[in-house]
């Protein structure tokens, strides 16, 4: 009787405990097994399901009343207890911390990624990730924003384009989320390309294919804050992934090429866009052609930027809205014969209106006016200082012959004459003047009188003479002049009708604005450096370093692109030590102040150093963007240490009878390490 008391009293004890194991367990031949198992642990498996479901509903219930705090205490002590929750629970987590407005919130759903991620990175779902991205970047915190982003690229995972480009355009706005901007659509880039082995695989790059403006928006950065290196490299990964260009994507890279000086890629890219049948959105060509005419006086090629102007006026065609029935065509970037240079998919009749470029030209030398593309009072400068200084004025006089001929009158003659004059360049404005009397082109003889004025005051009594006999030759032919009586200074006023006094035009305010930037030397750099770019692409380094020793020799100063062009050219031949001795000429020069400090060149210097084992050159660089407080992705350089050098010195106890180099490159190791935060 006893033991039937018992057995009721234990069946009905066993009765009471919850049977979610039971229930959850599948239908098998090992089901007696598991039902023992289970009967045999119910003093501890009854509690840790309360638990567990009491922390989940205390998490899904401070949630939903949004007690963040709650949430997250709780969700901290059921990690203590039972790990990491079901990716459902974690995700939601996240996401309803990314609809906090308080960065306080924001932070702490970075926090708990970062914890995940460490963990298993599996959990993380890609959706909530991008929705918390999106809410770092738009609350400007663009280093976690970028990290949440580069998480998703290491699980495999593309992001939505859609979103990304949201999470950019709130990243551009800074200069930090700009650089790191760059960096991520780069690694984007690369990570499509990777997971497509062969050509039918080719739909895979159809969402990134078709996001030109997500480029722009990026180009556009790297040209604002100066990393023309990740600029180069996002232009060939758009020809790699077949990004078809849009209007708005040849104007930023005209913007590239003309920050570096390579013009012949920009000459290359005028004869692709002329060649096409006609010419819309005419208003977006204005910062293109502005672009190559700023090289043109860069490189002191008056002749090219006097033809420039001439094709300019000659083209006047009302300008034609887009309408995208154009055909797409291919721009030759960089030359074709080396197999160093690419080609870009473009569309003339393709433009995002969403993505809008400044109405003005960068430079101020190229207007639209009633649908034409004009030059600027500024431009027409620059081209008589440059004509002046380089004793070129047949070139100026033959482009106002052109125009008088064509009838396209842009340009006033009188004032041009009375400009230089006023600057007292006196032959320059007699040799125009002429150029045009020979070409039968009448300036008034105001001009005349004013240059001879000039001459008078200059006590240059030969000129003055000359100048007074051409006038009594050409008198007659005169329209301004009503008198048969011989041409003296003393009988001016009865001579001259309308005698117009000299005043300081706006010309004039240009020609000396300009005379306070003219730069002669600075055609020299960009052409040695363009000597030097072609070396480098063609892997010839000992003629590129022939180049900038004569460069040296003639005493014209490098730019920081002169060891932009080497330092690629050194990194894609893997000479890694010739990296360590560019480094020493480029510290030595940014201490002396010879040389303006480039993020993105120590960004490259410090990527080469570490694939070629240099840490304490990492450190020395390091060290100087601390310095200077320029901006080190830390994410990026751990990541490549620990793909490549991940076991280096793994044990730096278990080396012994270490000599005093290698005692050096273990403390570089270990001081990397440290900074880096890698254990």
């Amino acid at each position: 009787m006893r033991s039937l008391f018992l057995a009721c009293y234990h069946y009905r004890r066993l009765a009471s405990f919850p049977r979610a194991t039971e229930a959850a367990a599948p239908t098998s031949g090992y089901e007696p097994w598991r039902r023992y198992i289970s009967t045999s642990t119910s003093k501890v498996l009854p509690w840790e399901a309360s638990s567990c479901e009491t922390l989940l509903r205390k998490i899904d219930s401070a949630m939903k009343d949004g007690n963040v705090e709650e949430a997250l205490q709780s969700f901290g002590n059921y990690k203590k207890l039972h790990g990491l929750p079901e990716p459902q629970v974690l995700n939601s987590m996240i996401v309803s911390l990314s609809y906090m407005s308080s960065r306080r919130w924001l932070q702490r759903a970075f926090d708990m990624v970062l914890s995940v991620h460490q963990i298993n990175s599996n959990l993380l779902n890609c959706g909530s990730l991008m929705k918390l991205a999106l809410a770092l970047a738009r609350d400007q915190m663009p280093v976690p924003a970028s990290t949440v982003l580069r998480i998703i690229l290491e699980s495999g995972k593309l992001p939505d384009v859609d979103m990304l480009s949201m999470v950019f355009l709130h990243m551009l706005k800074s200069q930090v989320g700009s650089y790191l901007v760059s960096d991520v659509l780069i690694e984007t880039c690369e990570s499509f390309l990777d997971q497509v082995a062969d050509r039918r695989e080719m739909k895979k790059l159809d969402p990134i294919k078709n996001s030109a403006t997500l480029f722009n928006m990026v180009l556009e950065s790297c040209v604002t804050f100066k990393c023309i290196i990740k600029a180069q490299k996002i232009m060939e990964l758009m020809s790699l992934v077949g990004v078809v260009a849009d209007v708005n994507t040849v104007v930023i890279a005209s913007h590239v090429f003309e920050m570096v000086g390579q013009r012949d890629e920009l000459i290359q890219m005028k004869r692709s866009i002329e060649s096409l049948t006609s010419l819309p959105c005419l208003q977006y060509y204005q910062h293109f052609y502005d672009s190559l005419l700023s090289l043109h006086f860069k490189y002191n090629d008056m002749d090219a930027a006097a033809k420039f102007l001439i094709n300019l006026h000659q083209q006047r065609k009302p300008s034609v809205f887009c309408n995208g029935l154009q055909k797409q065509s291919a721009i030759q970037i960089g030359s074709g014969n080396l197999k160093t240079g690419y080609r870009i998919m473009f569309d003339p009749g393709k433009v995002d209106r969403g993505f809008i470029l400044g109405t003005e030209s960068q430079f101020g030398l190229v207007v639209l006016t009633d649908g034409n593309l004009l030059h600027t009072e500024k431009a027409l400068a620059k081209l008589i200082v440059g004509c002046v200084k380089s004793r070129n004025m047949h070139t100026l006089s033959n482009l106002f012959i052109m125009l008088h001929k064509e009838d396209i009158e842009v340009i006033s003659l009188r004032d041009v004459v009375n400009a230089c004059i006023q600057m007292g360049w006196l032959h320059a404005a007699h040799d125009i003047l002429d150029d045009l009397e020979s070409a039968g082109i009448q300036v008034g003889i105001a001009s005349y009188i004013s240059l001879l004025r000039a001459y008078e005051k200059e006590n240059k009594s030969e000129e003055f003479s000359g100048l007074l006999q051409q006038i009594q030759k050409i008198s007659s032919t005169m329209d301004d002049i009503h008198t048969n009586s011989p041409f003296t200074i003393k009988n001016i006023a009865k001579i001259v009708k309308d005698e117009i006094p000299l005043t300081h035009s706006s010309l004039f305010a240009a020609l000396a604005e300009e005379m306070k930037h003219y730069n002669p030397g600075e055609h020299l750099t960009l052409e040695f450096n363009n000597s030097i770019l072609f070396f480098c692409k063609a892997k010839m380094m000992e003629d590129a370093l022939c180049t900038y020793k004569r460069m040296r020799e003639q005493n014209i100063r490098p730019n920081s692109y002169t060891f932009c062009h080497i330092l690629c050219g050194y990194s894609s031949m893997d000479m890694h030590r010739e990296i360590t001795m560019l480094w020493g000429e480029i510290k030595r020069r940014l201490e002396y102040g010879e040389l303006d400090v480039d993020r993105d060149l120590l960004d490259c210097l410090i990527l080469d150093f570490l694939k070629g084992g240099y840490f304490s050159r990492v450190m020395e660089v390091i060290g100087y963007m601390s310095k200077h407080n320029i901006y080190c992705d830390k994410w990026k350089y751990r990541h490549v240490f620990l793909k490549l050098h991940r076991n280096l010195y793994r044990n730096l106890n278990s080396l012994h009878d270490k000599t005093e180099a290698q005692n050096k490159r273990i403390e570089d190791v270990r001081a990397f390490r440290s900074w880096a935060g890698i254990r």
